[in-house]
């Protein structure tokens, strides 16, 4: 088949154009090579690429990706700035300590505050010391009317008692002191009353004893408050002073000032809190005492009435006989 120069030229010339379109399509759907292993004859071939490359160039978004990921370096820069003040903001509160803003207070702030702590300590030595006596001489009384339970006589109950001081020892005491005193009165009502009488004194001489220290737990659940309160009003006072010589109202100048005074209504909650909760506990376990006690002075009356029973009875008896 023969062809004329003129369409054999443009069969060739189509030939050729296809092949290079071909080439990019095939270059891009291929990996990327290594940059070390480009051949050099490719960058020769580049040049002629560019009408091809144009229609092409949206799918080469992806290869544009890489340069996006420089911006979470970016975002992570504002988070290093920011743990500054973080920083800063710990260092404050450490500097709001307790006890630093005890040494920065006042002087009568200071004072308020060793007083209010002196209070909270006698409070708490009032009742480790409260709580040990009552415990002893509770368990001692009811040991006590344990062993006069089965006595018929003040004679034995106070040898079943024997050499154990107790509350109860006092009121047989007092018992035998006033037969003996009142030995050739025929008058039972009146030995009684007057037993009854000094079994009253013992009562109340115990009951004091046994609440030295309440009025004290009292006076500091009654007073510590008011006495924060003074110094945190002495204290702000003192804030808003050196708030009008700075003539600032920053809030780093004017916190710390009034933190140091609300310390001293702090230290003053702290310690009265405890006392009224002590007292209140004390005033119980004191009643409950107290009716040990009260039952102590029933025991030896029953038996200071029986001795008496008993001596009012022979007498009749050593008359018949002698008649």
């Amino acid at each position: 088949m023969n062809m004329s120069p003129f369409r054999a030229s443009r069969c060739l010339i189509l030939a050729l154009a296809m092949l290079s379109l071909a080439s990019p399509l095939s270059a891009q759907q291929a990996p990327p090579p290594a940059p070390k292993q480009v051949p050099a004859p490719t960058q020769a071939q580049a040049p002629p690429a560019p009408a091809a490359v144009a229609p092409v160039q949206a799918p080469a978004s992806p290869a544009a990706a890489p340069s996006a990921e420089p911006a979470p370096q970016a975002i992570a820069a504002p988070a290093d700035s920011e743990s500054k003040p973080l920083k800063s903001t710990s260092t404050g509160m450490h500097e709001l300590s307790p006890w630093l803003m005890f040494m920065s207070a006042d002087v009568i702030v200071k004072a308020v505050m060793i007083g209010l702590a002196f209070a909270s300590l006698v409070t708490w030595t009032i009742f480790i010391a409260k709580m040990i006596e009552l415990t002893v001489v509770q368990n001692k009384l009811r040991g006590a009317l344990a062993k006069i339970s089965d006595a018929r006589s003040l004679a034995e109950a106070q040898f079943a008692l024997g050499a154990k001081g107790s509350v109860l020892s006092s009121f047989i005491a007092a018992a035998m002191r006033e037969g003996r005193l009142s030995a050739g009165i025929s008058s039972d009502s009146g030995i009684k009353e007057r037993a009854a009488s000094s079994f009253a004194e013992i009562m109340r001489s115990e009951a004091r004893r046994i609440r030295l220290g309440m009025g004290l737990l009292a006076t500091i659940g009654a007073t510590s408050p008011f006495v924060g309160l003074f110094g945190t009003v002495w204290g702000i006072m003192n804030s808003f002073i050196g708030i009008s010589k700075s003539q600032t109202t920053n809030l780093a100048v004017v916190a710390p000032g009034i933190a140091e005074a609300l310390l001293a209504t702090a230290i003053g909650l702290v310690a009265a809190i405890p006392a009224v909760i002590i007292y209140n506990h004390f005033s119980r376990v004191t009643k409950g005492y107290l009716e040990l006690v009260s039952r102590a002075s029933g025991a030896a009356g029953r038996l200071l009435s029986r001795d008496l029973d008993r001596t009012h009875g022979e007498v009749p008896r050593a008359r018949a006989a002698a008649e």
